[in-house]
């Protein structure tokens, strides 16, 4: 069963199941779909399938000309229904892991996922989680809901992980070039893996087991995280030395070894380095172990959109104006540069605070027309002449690719806090740095 898997995928003959259509499955759905699979998309929200079947992306790494061109030629369905999967070779579970209130891992997309998926798995399937989760998950919660039915792992059916690597927005990095790593519960599930990822993707790295696989995600994002905390704790001591952090950095980068440049900023944001140290805190807490330097950079971490509010509070001061009452305009509100994407965004919780210390608050953003909040909604402004003198400050929170020199010379008080402003000349605004 394993060795005509194998050749169906090599001939392309394999259909695949994507399970999950946002920033991770749809990219992926469409790089399949383009190398000549017929693929099947599956979500649970019809609005995203309505889309897809009209050729309309709303991922902006998607181009809608690209996704039009696989779904007009039959290589990509989208479907909220699962009953497809009985006829598919390969399934893919691309669904969102967030937190609970508690701060504990929700598996219940997952879970879900797997549930629906569960009655339709057949021998000689391939099946692949992407979704980043805590060690174990796939071999403690996934195989036993598979293996529930008689089926045999490694046997009747093929199970891995493979974590997904996608950065929104990224121009030189993608889906297609970006190293894959797989781990399956046997090494003929870790082949398999690697021969289904090979037909897509440049390179692939199989390791030993799905626990090993699932820990290399959390390890890259909290490498990251822990990172961006030490250098966010450098430019609060920064600002008291009154030293310009900025500098600091681009004059340690020119070392050719032994360090590499991370920036501070408004806090984290996105689905990833917010959230996946989390997992490995929760995972690590069950066995008794306390991962005490994880901890601390979380708690510096989450601590950057309130000291945003404080040093925004501290700058009008000094221009002898209350927070209170202030117009305050904040300049993207996405979690990263050029992308729609709002998940985890510091931006949001910036003008939660902003707003219960009395402030009026407007913002702009190229990519987010809309934002939902409990107490209404609020609507993107153009980056007008108007606007920008209005505005008793203009508070950077993310560098979308704008142009800045009009608005440092049509605005009065500017607190940058991602150093946009590195290259504005002449005359303007008095620009404060985080």
């Amino acid at each position: 069963m394993v060795a005509a898997l194998e050749e169906k995928i090599r001939s392309k003959g394999a259909k695949i199941a994507v399970i999950g259509l946002g920033y991770v499955g749809l990219p992926l759905a469409v790089g399949f779909a383009r190398k000549g699979f017929t693929v099947f998309g599956i979500d649970v929200d019809p609005g995203r399938v309505s889309q897809i079947e009209k050729g309309k992306s709303y991922i902006l790494d998607i181009p809608s000309e690209t996704l039009e061109s696989v779904v007009r030629n039959k290589r990509l369905k989208a479907t909220t229904s699962y009953q497809n999967v009985q006829e598919m070779d390969v399934a893919v579970i691309c669904v969102p892991t967030p937190l609970r209130k508690s701060k504990d891992p929700d598996l219940s997309f997952i879970i879900s996922a797997v549930q629906s998926l569960a009655p339709y798995v057949h021998k000689g399937q391939l099946i692949i989680l992407e979704s980043t989760t805590y060690p174990g998950t796939t071999e403690e919660v996934i195989l036993p809901l598979l293996e529930n039915r008689g089926l045999k792992a490694g046997k009747d059916f093929c199970l891995c992980f493979s974590p997904e690597r996608v950065d929104p927005g990224n121009p030189k990095y993608h889906t297609e070039n970006i190293t894959k790593v797989v781990g399956g519960v046997t090494e003929r599930c870790s082949a398999l893996g690697k021969l289904f990822y090979e037909q897509l993707i440049q390179q692939v790295v199989t390791v030993s087991s799905p626990r090993v696989a699932e820990m290399v995600k959390l390890l890259e994002n909290t490498f990251r995280g822990v990172n961006i905390a030490l250098v966010n704790e450098l430019a609060l001591m920064c600002h008291h030395l009154q030293i310009n952090v900025w500098e600091v950095i681009e004059a340690a980068k020119t070392k050719p070894f032994g360090f590499m440049p991370f920036y501070p900023g408004p806090g984290l944001g996105g689905h990833c380095i917010p959230v996946d140290p989390m997992y490995l805190l929760w995972k690590a807490r069950i066995h008794g172990f306390e991962v005490r330097f994880i901890e601390l950079a979380t708690e510096i971490n989450s601590h950057m959109p309130k000291h945003v509010v404080e040093r925004t509070a501290e700058i009008l001061n000094d221009v002898r104006k209350p927070l209170r009452g202030s117009r305050i305009l904040i300049v993207g509100v996405s979690y990263k540069r050029d992308v729609n994407d709002v998940r985890e965004s510091p931006a949001l919780e910036i003008i939660t605070l902003l707003r219960e210390k009395g402030a009026t608050v407007s913002y702009h953003d190229p990519y987010v027309p809309e934002l939902k909040f409990e107490e209404g909604n609020m609507k993107s402004v153009p980056l007008a002449e108007d606007v920008l003198r209005k505005a008793d400050c203009v508070v950077i929170v993310t560098d979308h690719t704008l142009d800045y020199q009009r608005l440092y010379e049509k605005s009065s008080l500017i607190f940058d806090t991602r150093n946009a402003l590195s290259r504005v000349k002449g005359k303007g605004a008095k620009i404060v740095r985080l």
